[in-house]
């Protein structure tokens, strides 16, 4: 199992740069990717969206590929030369309207500013080795956060699997009690009403078969063990599992709600609620999943 939120980062020279790539991912019913590359990398992009699908099957995934300055280049970063003839030029200007041209620090820094070199961005191609590998990476580090938290949420979901069941087991201890108790109930209102009915008279007994009926749950709690086993085993599943999962917990909150409408029972009830409250701390953790 793993987790749809993850982060990982990578780093290294290309040129006289330093090429850093983050990859980081939050919730998505489906893999939408989002890549930001230098200007002129562009071509590359076609190839980061195939290494990236190689971890990644759900999620909002960017990838983010950043260049900084030189990492301590040979080449100066400016041209004192050029420098240079940029101050006799603007001496020229003062001159010509018969101005006092001294320069001053400001100016000498707004000059060199305005004129310093930008090292030259290494071409697509020739970097490609360098970006495969920081992506690689970035990507390993990535998986490897989304499967730590995968663990995590492995973990709290086996515990709220075994909580369900153990409630259903309760229910189903508490199931067949239920028509003998109602039993008891009508007999009892019969009584307060005075009204004289033998217990076994023919409408009394059709009451309660028909009581019996309709507050059976046996299939329903059949239908949840094997919902339960489902899930079980889909939570070590390999790959995509949230889409399935999610399903399953849709049968398991119908099959309970049914429990609830039928039962007819204050501890049943009880034990319904729980297993609604369960199950909606479940659906919230594996939106999570990928």
């Amino acid at each position: 199992m793993k987790s749809m939120t993850g982060y990982g980062r990578g780093t290294a020279g290309v040129g006289t740069y330093t090429l850093t790539v983050q990859v980081s991912s939050v919730n998505r019913k489906s893999l939408d990717l989002a890549i930001r590359l230098p200007a002129g990398w562009e071509s590359l992009e076609a190839g980061v969206g195939e290494r990236v699908r190689q971890v990644a099957c759900r999620g909002r995934v960017t990838v983010n590929f950043e260049l900084t300055g030189g990492r301590g280049g040979s080449e100066p970063a400016w041209d004192e030369a050029e420098i240079n003839a940029a101050l006799d030029r603007l001496g020229e200007l003062a001159q010509a309207r018969g101005l006092d041209f001294q320069p001053t620090p400001e100016l000498l820094w707004a000059v060199v500013n305005s004129l310093r070199r930008t090292p030259e961005l290494p071409a697509a191609e020739e970097a490609l080795p360098v970006v495969n590998t920081v992506l690689g990476e970035a990507l390993q580090a990535f998986a490897a956060m989304r499967a730590k938290e995968g663990e995590a949420l492995l973990a709290d979901f086996s515990f709220r699997l075994e909580t369900l069941r153990r409630h259903t087991e309760a229910v189903a201890a508490r199931a067949p009690l239920v028509p003998a108790a109602y039993r008891e109930q009508l007999l009892q209102r019969l009584r307060q009403a005075e009204l004289q009915l033998d217990v076994n008279d023919e409408r009394l007994l059709r009451e309660i078969a028909l009581f019996a009926d309709r507050c059976d749950v046996t299939e329903e709690l059949t239908r949840l063990r094997s919902h339960f086993d489902q899930f079980g085993a889909l939570l070590r599943a390999e790959g995509e599992i949230g889409r399935k999962a999610e399903f399953l917990l849709q049968e398991i909150g119908r099959e309970v709600n049914t429990i609830g409408s039928k039962a007819n029972d204050l501890t049943i009830a009880r034990a319904v609620i729980e297993m609604k409250n369960e199950l909606e701390r479940v659906r919230e953790q594996m939106a999570n999943v990928e």
